[in-house]
């Protein structure tokens, strides 16, 4: 008489798969929403967190399946091996958030000069939903030179213009956009110089005798000058009051997006640049700041080769 062996099945290793892969397409579908779809960083985080959890549930079955597999033989071994791979993105996401959190100082505004802060020429404003945060304090500028001592601006001999083209050129380059500008551009006419009116009267005799034909040329042809408000001017005024840069920026997966504050002031024979990044949501950046700081320094000593300073 033939004896038949019926082997157990996991469950464990069976509700595992279905979980893991739950998790892998909820954060395929926030990441890519996120990305290219603008679907808020705040919703973004929750998705992931719940991502996170089937991931961790999945993990724990898929566990327990390769348990039952090794001591009784039950099926689901393959089940278990599929989850541990659906859940391995979600799980890494997860982890390193979590990593960064907690070894990172929980601040979400860093600046190469934290007593005298670059100021916002439009302050950055979003719907935080329910990332709450507060107003960055000293404290907070504290936590980040205990964090990142070697965040600290850039001394560069040259005048402020040829400084400032590499600093366009290098923000260009590193994805940041500018949105916004002080003392970059050519001030405008004060309209308090605007020509005054003619009365009416004049003006129609200038115009009759605009009309007639002159009888002769006249002697003397005034030369035009060149308007007050010209590239000299706005030098000047570059090296008065420095310029500053406001753009935006995001990081290349995750799309998290940032604000930029590039600051220029010529000091002498020197032009110094600081840098301020600040994350547009939740209360930390996980250390994302400092990154997209020092990546565009490290890029503008690079651009600048042989005249920084510090």
């Amino acid at each position: 008489m033939a004896i038949r062996f019926d082997r157990p099945v996991s469950s464990a290793a069976r509700f595992s798969r279905r979980f893991a892969a739950f998790a892998l397409v909820l954060c395929l579908a926030a990441l890519i929403g996120h990305r290219f779809a603008g679907l808020a960083t705040p919703y973004l985080v929750l998705i992931l967190i719940v991502a996170t959890g089937f991931s961790i549930l999945a993990a724990v079955l898929a566990a327990a399946g390769l348990r039952s597999l090794w001591l009784t033989g039950a099926e689901g071994g393959h089940d278990a091996l599929k989850a541990l791979i659906f859940a391995a993105l979600p799980l890494v996401i997860g982890g390193l958030a979590v990593e960064r959190y907690f070894s990172m100082p929980v601040i979400y505004d860093v600046s190469t000069d934290p007593v005298s802060v670059p100021d916002w020429l439009k302050t950055p404003s979003a719907d935080q939903i329910w990332l709450k945060r507060v107003p960055v304090t000293p404290e907070d500028r504290e936590k980040q030179l205990e964090a990142y001592p070697e965040l600290t601006g850039r001394r560069y001999d040259g005048a402020i213009d040829r400084v400032l083209e590499a600093v366009k050129k290098v923000a260009r380059l590193n994805g940041i956009r500018i949105t916004r500008a002080e003392g970059d551009s050519v001030p405008t006419r004060n309209p308090e110089d605007k020509p005054v009116a003619k009365p009416q009267a004049q003006s129609q005799s200038q115009a009759a005798a605009d009309t007639a034909v002159p009888d002769a040329a006249p002697d003397v042809v005034p030369v035009p000058t060149p308007r007050p408000y010209d590239d000299d001017v706005a030098q000047l005024i570059r090296r008065a009051n420095g310029v500053t840069l406001q753009g935006e920026t995001r990081t290349l997966v995750l799309g998290l997006r940032f604000d930029v504050i590039i600051r220029l002031r010529e000091e002498a024979e020197t032009t110094f640049v600081d840098v301020r990044v600040a994350s547009r949501y939740g209360p930390s950046d996980l250390g994302f700041s400092a990154d997209i700081a020092e990546d565009y320094l490290k890029a503008l000593d690079a651009e600048l080769l042989g005249i920084a300073g510090s």
